[in-house]
């Protein structure tokens, strides 16, 4: 599978809220960079990560834009979050149900035809108004 395709597979599990699909898709050593805390190494960081983020959001990612490079290694996307906070998260606001569209992107390393590293981005500043609004 091409880089496009594995991180288009990857965001389509997201969508359709298959986490353990998206374990498959991710590397014994995968480094996952969130946009705010530190680096989770491993996959067992990234499932409890996953588990966690399922309680507390739902979210659709829409308008899907996914670059790579030519040798494969290397990808990036592009997408709007559109999302429903269900409970609230430790630090952040409370959670109401607030419904929240965001756009956001994330970077990746590809290795042995898996995601390697994923660093994602959205700005938190956004997120925090928009659900207190």
């Amino acid at each position: 599978m091409d880089a496009k395709a594995l991180i288009a597979a990857y965001y389509d599990a997201f969508n359709a809220g298959d986490t353990d699909l998206m374990l498959a898709m991710v590397h014994d050593q995968v480094e996952h960079h969130v946009n705010e805390g530190q680096i989770r190494k491993g996959k067992d960081l990234f499932a409890s990560f996953n588990a966690h983020m399922t309680e507390r959001y739902r979210e659709n990612l829409t308008d899907m834009v996914i670059f790579a490079n030519e040798a494969g290694d290397r990808a990036a996307a592009e997408f709007v979050v559109n999302g429903t906070y269900l409970k609230t998260d430790e630090g952040l606001p409370e959670a109401k149900g607030q419904t929240y569209r965001l756009p956001a992107g994330a970077f990746f390393t590809i290795r042995d035809g898996k995601v390697a590293r994923v660093t994602t981005y959205y700005n938190l500043a956004d997120w925090i108004a928009q659900v207190n609004a």
